[in-house]
């Protein structure tokens, strides 16, 4: 469930995760750590401390957030609706951060309700109130804001003065019911429209269905006759129609009387061409607009683009170019939007459009100039260069050197990059989303979602080459080798180089003795490889979920991530699904180190006490610290050799990379970690920051 999607990247729909990376370890000794690192050789001094405790070392971490703020300094996530009032301002159904944003035409962005990063369904006034994935938001002529609350199953309500009420249906009870209020029930509701009458509609997504909300309240079905499939969006224009945004591919019609047609596009054919009537084709509309000249303007998501349609059924582009995804600002086909998922139009003729994957809300002027109004998108790619001038696509584990040298896999990218003290990115094999199982040297050579890395103290790398269920290894002079596995073969036989099987494994860590720990993820199990290649199953039983302590096959996982050594022998292993950390002797006896199995949150306390959200990454220290990415809650946990757990960095349900004195906050679901000096090194969106830990750190 991790790996991505080759066509469509949606990672980014996962409520909880998609695919990032691993772990490291560095202590004196040259002892190696793993799923993100370990020492190499000498005793070359660490890289000088950055200026701030929390820092960017390389990449760039615009993009997801929960900032309030002007303009491109505030951040969103996954916005998925946009409305407009007549006073000018815009309100924003910023989704996965279970938030409902306002932005005031002088570009001011505020949150208007809900609390980012906690999801809920209490009803309240503005950062008390709680939803669960709003997906849209419309406006009245009396100022209030209608949400989809989606996860919840609800229409919600806020007045001008930020008091949130739930306006139709029951938080969690998923159903069909038309009725009153609270008796009412809907089924996944992706959009909601106003009338100038003070009805409500809402395109009730999973019951292919279009409601109405009276204003006393009253849930009916609009139209029972006809059918819909998922309907997406819905919109109202003042004669009275009704439109609806409908994957079938089309966008259908509503009138007064009830009777449904097709407006624009066919049924089941997908494409993006312009057109009349059933000449033109979308790719997965999700939301409709319309202005007071009687034009219905269409998100058009897989597309990337946004579509007019005249009130004759001319359907034209109005921005971006069909299949092209960007974030460039321009005209007409020059500009660049990514999954646009949401649009509204205000008086004044602009179109404003929700931006999904770019984070932004863009203006649209009716002669087709497209802006970035707030929010900023992601800057990723793979370039080479110092510091915020190179780029990365999800980077998952990471590595260090004694030199200072951080090595990265930069999973979506299928490269592995190196990144000097002084910030410095280069890359060291592969080459860019170019997939493949080649040995060769450099760019000749090819992996498939490289997630853990490790380095041995003869400066060899050790890659967890996750899609292909292969270990790789990569000399000091760029030549990689299939260490383990063979290419594309899942399984999880023991046994000599290519003889053996892996499923899908996440990390990778290097003992002093040069032993290879790997966490087949898939297998449920941990794996050690010998320096000559030999393969043998540690602990774990293959296919075998659970979270039961015990010796070797006794003991039981269930989908480890990260992996890392210390000096006395001892693997630590992060058992991701199972919210805990867990360790394993050399004697191969596994015990629960910390955390509690199934008990997921993101306390601090000693052993069973203290809890985690998805930890992922691993990395240990010379005097036996645990250091754990905690992805589901955004932070990074220390676990001292006694088992008593403290956050050192980021701040549970908030995300939106904030450097500066700790704890900072850490941009969504961070991956990887290593350890160079008295500096941690994360991976995390497309970019490694910098964590520079003092005595005083907890």
């Amino acid at each position: 469930m991790f790996l991505r999607n080759r066509g469509i990247v949606n990672y980014r729909y996962c409520t909880v995760i998609i695919l990032r990376s691993v772990v490291v370890a560095l202590a004196l000794l040259s002892i190696l750590a793993g799923c993100g690192g370990s020492s190499g050789g000498g005793n070359a001094s660490p890289p000088a401390p950055p200026a701030t405790p929390l820092a960017l070392f390389a990449g760039n971490l615009n993009g997801l957030g929960t900032v309030d703020g002007i303009g491109t300094a505030a951040r969103f996530t996954f916005p998925q609706g946009v409305t407009s009032d007549g006073a000018g301002n815009l309100y924003v159904a910023d989704t996965y951060n279970n938030t409902i944003r306002k932005i005031t035409p002088a570009g001011v962005v505020s949150t208007l309700a809900g609390s980012a990063g906690v999801a809920g369904s209490a009803d309240g006034i503005g950062t008390a109130a709680r939803f669960d994935h709003p997906y849209s938001v419309a406006a009245d002529s009396a100022g209030n804001v209608y949400v989809a609350d989606t996860f919840n199953y609800t229409i919600r309500k806020i007045t001008p003065a930020g008091q949130v009420s739930t306006l139709a249906g029951s938080a969690g009870a998923y159903g069909s019911a038309d009725g009153m209020g609270a008796a009412a029930s809907f089924a996944a509701p992706g959009s909601v429209a106003t009338d100038g009458a003070g009805n409500v509609y809402v395109a009730d997504t999973n019951n292919n269905a279009i409601r109405k909300i009276t204003p006393a309240g009253v849930v009916g079905t609009l139209v029972v006759a006809a059918t819909f499939n998922s309907p997406k969006g819905v919109a109202t224009d003042s004669a009275g129609n009704v439109y609806v945004a409908d994957l079938n591919f089309t966008i259908r019609k509503i009138a007064p009387g009830g009777v449904v047609s097709t407006l624009a596009g066919s049924a089941g054919f997908t494409g993006s061409a312009d057109g009349t009537g059933t000449a033109a084709s979308f790719n997965y509309p999700t939301s409709v607009a319309t202005d007071t000249a009687g034009n219905v303007y269409v998100a058009d998501a897989r597309n990337n683009t946004i579509r007019k349609i005249t009130p004759a059924g001319v359907v034209s582009t109005l921005a971006g170019s069909a299949g092209v995804a960007g974030s460039a600002d321009g005209i007409g086909s020059a500009a660049g939007f990514d999954f646009p998922t949401g649009v509204a139009t205000d008086s004044a003729g602009n179109v404003y459009v929700a931006d999904t994957y770019n984070n932004a809300i863009r203006k649209i002027t009716f002669r087709g100039g497209v802006s970035t109004l707030a929010g900023a998108a992601e800057a990723a790619g793979s370039a080479d260069g110092v510091g915020p001038a190179a780029s990365f696509l999800q980077p998952e584990g990471l590595a260090t050197d004694s030199a200072g040298n951080v090595y990265v896999a930069d999973t979506w990218n299928d490269m592995i990059r190196k990144i000097t003290p002084a910030g410095m990115v280069s890359t060291i094999a592969g080459s860019p989303r170019y997939d493949g199982s080649n040995d060769g040297s450099g760019a000749a050579a090819r992996f498939f979602n490289p997630i853990g890395i490790a380095i041995d103290n003869t400066g060899t790398l050790y890659v967890a080459d996750a899609v292909n269920s292969t270990v790789r290894k990569i000399t000091p002079a760029g030549m990689v080798s299939t260490l383990a596995g063979s290419a594309r073969v899942t399984g999880s036989a023991d046994g000599s180089g290519a003889a053996a099987r892996f499923n899908t494994p996440y990390g990778v860590a290097i003992d002093g003795a040069g032993n290879a720990y790997v966490a087949d993820t898939y297998n449920n199990t941990i794996r050690v490889i010998t320096p000559a290649g030999v393969v043998s199953t540690l602990a774990g039983s293959a296919g075998v979920v659970g979270s039961a302590d015990g010796t070797g096959a006794a003991a039981s996982f269930n989908g480890p991530s990260g992996v890392a050594t210390d000096g006395v022998g001892n693997v630590y292993v992060s058992d991701m699904y199972n919210n805990t950390i867990r360790k394993i002797t050399s004697a191969g006896v596994v015990s629960t180190f910390a955390g509690s199995a199934g008990a997921g949150g993101s306390t601090d306390g000693i052993g069973a006490a203290a809890s985690f959200s998805l930890p992922f990454g691993l990395a240990t220290d010379a005097v036996g610290n645990v250091y754990v990415v905690d992805m589901g809650d955004s932070t990074i946990r220390k676990i001292t050799p006694a088992g008593a757990v403290s956050t050192i960095a980021g701040v549970p349900g908030q995300i939106g990379f904030n450097p500066g004195p700790l704890p900072g906050v850490l941009d969504q679901q961070p991956r990887g970690i290593a350890i160079g000096g008295n500096s941690l090194y994360v991976a995390m969106g497309n970019g490694v920051a910098v964590i520079h830990l003092t005595p005083s750190t907890p």
